[in-house]
């Protein structure tokens, strides 16, 4: 739950949603984080990618940014998956700091306020959330456990929860990572390897992850999983 008492306040904050099939939650996830944004950043954006979907996602999304000049939707034609969603969020963000989430209502976007905090107490660079317990299947939690342990063994990275959709990072760290050639959940992994050896400082904290009301699950699509782990073998030998 928001406290407005308690918010800790951000300069500025570009905030974008990788949206694909979401049109029974986008608008709530929406509304929902604008009344956060106005308590926590002096100045803010949102940003929906409409990563090609074939629902009514698109028709919504444009129909909240007639509502509000801070609020901006970019459409993929084709589906271009998670790391491609990403990547056009962070490339259209304009803010110094970029925030994003899932559409899909899993997480609390309130609990912004405590990657806030954690930056001002740390400088970190880089803030990361990690899912205190997964309401996922036990599939993807499975998937999770090897996302944590492969990027270990390859690069010494740490991160607990790689595949997290709850993120904080300063926007001068995606652009001094480029080029960015993984896709799909390799796309962060790359991200964070580049920034650790750059120097980019890392936090993490812990965040409530809720059961998926409406709509349904991509990520943990075979085809998605078995190219997700050959192209992050093909990042290791790229980068080692």
């Amino acid at each position: 739950m928001l406290d407005f008492e308690n918010m800790t306040e951000i300069s500025e904050l570009s905030l974008f949603f990788p949206t694909y099939n979401e049109e029974k939650n986008i608008k709530k996830v929406v509304t929902d984080a604008k009344k956060v944004l106005v308590k926590v950043a002096d100045r803010w954006e949102i940003i929906i990618v409409n990563d090609g979907s074939n629902d009514g996602t698109k028709k919504i999304a444009e129909n909240l940014a007639k509502t509000d000049k801070r609020l901006r939707v970019v459409n993929h034609k084709v589906n271009k998956g998670y790391g491609g969603a990403l990547k056009t969020g962070f490339a259209n963000a304009k803010y110094e700091w970029a925030a994003f989430t899932d559409s899909d209502g899993q997480f609390d976007f309130s609990e912004i306020n405590e990657f806030i905090d954690k930056q001002e107490k740390t400088s970190a660079d880089l803030i990361l959330g990690y899912r205190i317990k997964r309401a996922d299947s036990v599939i993807r939690r499975l998937g999770g456990i090897a996302w944590a342990v492969l990027p270990r063994l390859f690069w010494g990275l740490t991160v607990r929860d790689y595949s997290c959709g709850f993120k904080l990072i300063r926007r001068k760290v995606f652009e001094e990572v480029q080029p960015l050639i993984g896709e799909e959940k390799v796309t962060q992994i790359e991200m964070f390897v580049k920034a650790k050896k750059l120097g980019f400082k890392f936090a993490e904290v812990g965040v409530r992850h809720y059961k998926r009301l409406f709509g349904k699950q991509t990520g943990a699509d075979f085809k998605v999983v078995v190219k997700s782990f050959i192209d992050l073998f093909k990042l290791w030998q790229k980068l080692r």
